[in-house]
C-alpha cells in the first residue's frame, strides 16, 4: 500500500530538468525553427505601460507575447556565427 505508483499524474514534472525545460510548445502556433523550444521571461512594469503595451498589441491585431518576441528578435538579432 505504500508503495508509489510510477504513473506520471496529473501536472507531474519529468525527472530530467533538462528535458523539462526544453519540452516543445504544445501546439505550433508560430511557423519559425527557433520557436520549437521556448523560455519564459518575466519582467516587473508599471501597471500604466502593461495597459500601454496591451493596447499597442491590440490595436495591431496580434497577442502581446508575439508583439513583445518580435521586438525582442528586433533589437537583438542572433549573431551570424550563433547556433540556435
Amino acid at each position: 500500500m505504500s508503495e508509489r505508483s510510477t504513473k506520471r499524474g496529473f501536472a507531474s514534472r519529468p525527472g530530467d530538468a533538462e528535458s523539462w525545460i526544453k519540452a516543445p510548445e504544445a501546439n505550433g502556433r508560430r511557423s519559425d525553427d527557433t520557436s520549437a523550444f521556448s523560455a519564459r521571461l518575466t519582467i516587473d512594469v508599471t501597471p500604466a505601460l502593461r495597459g500601454r503595451i496591451k493596447v499597442a498589441a491590440f490595436r495591431r491585431g496580434i497577442t502581446v507575447a508575439d508583439m513583445l518576441r518580435d521586438l525582442l528578435s528586433r533589437e537583438f538579432p542572433a549573431d551570424p556565427g550563433e547556433s540556435s
